[in-house]
Formats: C-alpha cells, sequence, structure tokens
C-alpha cells in the first residue's frame, strides 16, 4: 500500500497542476479572509477569531478536493493500468486506501499552510483575547470534514472515466451532502428534520461550537468507511 500512497503522492507533485491547486487554494482564502470585503473576512466582526476561516474554507474544500482526485483514477482508466495495478500483489483495499490517504496527506498539509493565519490573528490582536481551545476543536472538525469529503470525491472518481466529468459531478455531490438537507430544512418548513441531520455541514457546525460531541466524530468516520468500501466494490468490479 506505502508503494500506491506514494506514487499518488509524487505524481500530485510532479505536475505543476498540484502546485497550482494548493497556490490557488492558498490565494483564494487570503484574499477572502484578510484582503477583500467579504463575508468571510476576519476584520468584520471585530474580535479576534478565525469564524469567517471556519465558515469559508468548507466551501473551498468543495472545489479543490475534487479537483485533488478528478486524475486519481481516470489516468488509470486513459493509460490501461488499471488492469496492471489488478495484477501486482496488492489488494482493492490496498490501492484505493494508498490513493485515499495520499490526497488526505496532501490536504492535511494544506491544512497546516493556514496555521499562520492564527499566528498573523495572535499578533494583531490583544493578549489573550484568541480561544485557542475553540479553534483548536474547530480544526479538528475542519479535517474530519475534510477526511470525508475525500472519501466522497474519491467514490466519484472510481465511477467515472473522464476526468471533467469526476470533477463536476465531485462538486455537485460534495455540495449537495454538505449543504443540501440544511438548505432544504430553510426551504420548507415541513421538511423532515433527519434531512438536516444527516449532512456533513450540521455535524461540521456542531464541532465548530468548540463541543467535541462523539457522535459527531462517528458520523464523520462512519462517512469515509461507507465511501471507501463503495470506491473498493467499484474498483473490484472493473
Amino acid at each position: 500500500m506505502f508503494s500506491i500512497f506514494k506514487k499518488e503522492f509524487n505524481t500530485f507533485f510532479a505536475n505543476p497542476l498540484g502546485y497550482g491547486i494548493i497556490g490557488l487554494f492558498l490565494l483564494v482564502n487570503g484574499l477572502l479572509l484578510w484582503v477583500l470585503r467579504s463575508d468571510w473576512n476576519i476584520f468584520n466582526s471585530g474580535f479576534a477569531d478565525m469564524q469567517g476561516f471556519f465558515d469559508l474554507i468548507p466551501w473551498v474544500f468543495i472545489v479543490l478536493i475534487p479537483a485533488m482526485l478528478m486524475r486519481t483514477f481516470s489516468e488509470e482508466y486513459t493509460l490501461g493500468t488499471v488492469e496492471l495495478l489488478k495484477t501486482r500483489p496488492v489488494s482493492a483495499f490496498q490501492v484505493v486506501f494508498g490513493k485515499y490517504l495520499a490526497i488526505v496527506t496532501i490536504v492535511t498539509m494544506s491544512l497546516i499552510l493556514t496555521l499562520v493565519y492564527i499566528l498573523a490573528l495572535d499578533r494583531l490582536a490583544a493578549p489573550q483575547t484568541i480561544d485557542f481551545g475553540s479553534i483548536t476543536g474547530s480544526y479538528l472538525g475542519l479535517w474530519l470534514l475534510s477526511i470525508a469529503m475525500t472519501a466522497i470525491a474519491l467514490w466519484i472518481a472510481v465511477l467515472l472515466k473522464n476526468q471533467l466529468l469526476a470533477f463536476i459531478i465531485g462538486v455537485l455531490v460534495l455540495l449537495l451532502l454538505y449543504y443540501g438537507g440544511e438548505q432544504l430544512a430553510q426551504w420548507y418548513d415541513n421538511a423532515p428534520d433527519f434531512l438536516r441531520q444527516i449532512t456533513l455541514y450540521e455535524h461540521y457546525k456542531s464541532m465548530g461550537r468548540g463541543v467535541l460531541d462523539l457522535r459527531d466524530i462517528a458520523y464523520f468516520i462512519s462517512v469515509v468507511i461507507l465511501f471507501i468500501t463503495l470506491s473498493i466494490n467499484r474498483f473490484k468490479r472493473l
């Protein structure tokens, strides 16, 4: 599995597109959080908090993660190396999970780069006005959200052979699963409450309050297990 992980990780950074995706991620965040007048601008609240950042990043991930994953299996299809992978002494689980871990590692690295925002805020804020406990909990929630989104987008990438289609469908599915139930609940007063409860947004928002509920953690882990399992089953049928 490590060889699959290493190949996927190195392939991502061997292409200028990989650096471009991460660079664009940091650029968009920097502009919307610190420069442009937007709903997410950190200076809008008048307080030393990162709420604008934690509200913004999920929407960026909805586009970023499918962009990272769209080539994961489509290139294997195009180059005809899927059959080669299946003849190697590695299981379907090792292939799928190795690729998954590579992208999760890259997403995690992207998140780590955003820690500089906390340092900047600490320099700008009055002493002892930053709630580092709440920020830590929110970062954990954001990371769990990112690994769940990666598992979902990976499943889409396994299903579709076309890169562009994998990206577009990945964005739409993540958008639906992140905020679809919440939006329906806002539109229709009689919408079943479970539509809101099953969304990624609801559980992420819960962790963003600074309360670590095991039910939220279990939800994200369950989403990862479900979609990794679906991806493995799909790969076996190729």
